[in-house]
């Protein structure tokens, strides 16, 4: 899902406009820029938790967030709560880092804490970012390589979009595609108090890219929705992709609301 370099050079990015923004952009002589490794866990808890007592509780909470804390000096990390929004999972953890395996370590020892043995995961989405993804234009960016790295928990809402395409996507021809693309984009440009994120997770799984749109007005998301659903484009992604709805809350917020 990658946009032609016409479209790019093309585009505006005045009045806060989202814009796609191309590697090959940046200056010759500038430093390379890492790739990052992207993670939405969503955890559902047992309903034997709530039948622990509080002082129990309290101290199993304490041991998580240690570990929680402990590799947030190595991760961006951003806590979200499915209380009352979604059946199928009660906590999100979205990790944010350069190694595979300090998303691993964290999960191992996670499930090693007394919590831990009370969380189910009930989806587990791993991407990576890539040259090109919608970001929000930024005019006191310090420099061009931090629009390579995703500005994340800056919005109240955050919905999760897994995404695949249907074969007929991939007999188009790359005109085609294109056009489909760029008209997405325009979609997307009419509604910029939402931030998009694009990351790709073809190879990880089933899934060939993951789109989140974080905002502080739900509304605002559904209706960027209701258009999006209307692209042609949106005809050839495939059905039955769960959207989870998820509030940015703190570790101790998420926790408590457990039960």
């Amino acid at each position: 899902m990658e946009p032609p370099m016409e479209l790019i050079e093309n585009e505006e990015t005045e009045n806060g406009k989202l814009r796609l923004v191309a590697d090959n952009q940046l200056p010759n002589d500038a430093p390379a820029i890492e790739k990052q490794f992207v993670n939405f866990m969503f955890f559902r808890v047992n309903p034997e938790w709530r039948k622990l007592n509080q002082e129990t509780k309290k101290v199993y909470k304490s041991e998580f967030r240690k570990v929680f804390e402990e590799f947030s000096e190595q991760m961006l990390l951003f806590s979200y709560s499915l209380i009352g929004f979604d059946s199928k999972a009660d906590l999100m953890l979205w990790r944010i880092g350069n190694s595979l395996d300090l998303i691993q370590d964290m999960t191992a020892k996670i499930y090693r804490t007394n919590l831990g043995s009370y969380l189910e995961t009930t989806d587990n989405y791993l991407s990576v970012t890539r040259q090109m993804m919608f970001v929000a234009p930024d005019p006191d960016q310090a420099a061009d390589g931090d629009r390579y790295r995703i500005t994340a928990g800056e919005k109240k809402y955050h919905f999760l979009y897994p995404c695949a395409k249907h074969s007929d996507w991939y007999e188009k021809t790359d005109e085609e595609r294109d056009e489909l693309i760029k008209e997405n984009f325009m979609v997307g440009q009419k509604f910029s108090n939402i931030r998009i994120h694009m990351t790709h997770a073809f190879g990880f799984s089933e899934q060939e890219y993951l789109i989140s749109f974080e905002t502080d007005e739900p509304k605002d998301f559904l209706a960027l929705a209701e258009e999006m659903r209307e692209t042609p484009a949106s005809s050839l992604t495939m059905r039955g992709m769960p959207i989870y709805t998820c509030r940015l809350r703190t570790l101790s917020q998420c926790l408590d609301s457990l039960g």
